[in-house]
């Protein structure tokens, strides 16, 4: 027996639903998705071994949600407040349902900290059709998460290497300020899987390399100057206040942007 098929065995001895637990457990040191009071929504959730995980790290303050068509079993004991939704993720009243659960956003975004998935397609056999059948379901999983995360918020989804995974990081990126390919140890050796992280979506109205004209309210603490895009901040170096200038947006945070003047 593998090392990696030992994952089952301490699946069993340490009662958790499934050996997946141990994905999400490697996946979180790895990346610091689920922190200490944090909203996280489990999209495909059943049977619950990821949500044994969530539950466990983000604590009594947190909130968890599971989604899923199936029935999940509820969790024993769990320390953060933890719901549960039986439906299509991709329908509205389905996304309405999780919007009742976690309240409203205090920020621009949606009121979710982290979206999470280890969906996968009913495998076939035929390794492009698997592929392109996952590829389809991380695409339905990031439009829900788009839909939902906070600024800032981090999205994770499972993923079949292969020839469409390009297009679709490319797609992912530009809604968060970094996308990585991450792959748990806990991962069969025999598996192409892997995890798309996307960390820290972006809800603000610039994206990296847009031009636009804004007007210096102010000079912040660092001598930058300080401009607003439909009330989303935007730090302007080499600028007096008062002046109206167009600018290149060089780089993109949740909250704020930095910009230089256009020469």
């Amino acid at each position: 027996m593998s090392g990696k098929d030992d994952y089952y065995n301490r699946a069993k001895q340490e009662g958790y639903r499934a050996r997946s637990a141990y994905k999400l457990q490697q996946l979180d040191d790895t990346a610091g998705l689920l922190g200490e009071g944090r909203t996280v929504v489990d999209l495909g959730a059943a049977p619950g071994g990821w949500m044994q995980v969530a539950a466990e790290r983000i604590g009594e303050r947190g909130t968890l949600v599971g989604v899923d068509r199936q029935t999940i079993d509820d969790l024993e004991d769990p320390e953060p407040t933890v719901e549960y939704v039986r439906g299509d993720m991709t329908e509205d009243s389905t996304k309405d349902e999780i919007r009742e659960i976690v309240g409203e956003s205090d920020g621009s975004g949606g009121p979710v900290d982290v979206v999470i998935s280890d969906m996968a397609p009913n495998m076939t056999g035929q390794y492009d059709l698997d592929h392109a059948r996952s590829v389809h379901l991380v695409r339905q999983a990031f439009e829900v998460a788009t839909d939902l995360l906070d600024a800032g918020g981090d999205f994770c989804a499972k993923v079949f290497d292969g020839q469409d995974l390009d297009d679709l990081i490319a797609d992912i990126e530009p809604e968060f300020e970094y996308v990585r390919e991450v792959r748990p140890d806990a991962s069969r050796d025999s598996s192409s899987e892997l995890y798309l992280v996307a960390k820290h979506r972006l809800t603000g109205p610039v994206r990296e390399g847009d031009i636009v004209e804004v007007t210096i309210d102010d000079i912040g603490e660092e001598g930058d100057g300080i401009a607003k895009v439909e009330n989303f901040t935007v730090f302007v170096s080499g600028v007096e206040a008062g002046e109206t200038v167009e600018v290149r947006i060089d780089d993109v945070k949740p909250r704020y942007a930095f910009a230089e003047p256009v020469e």
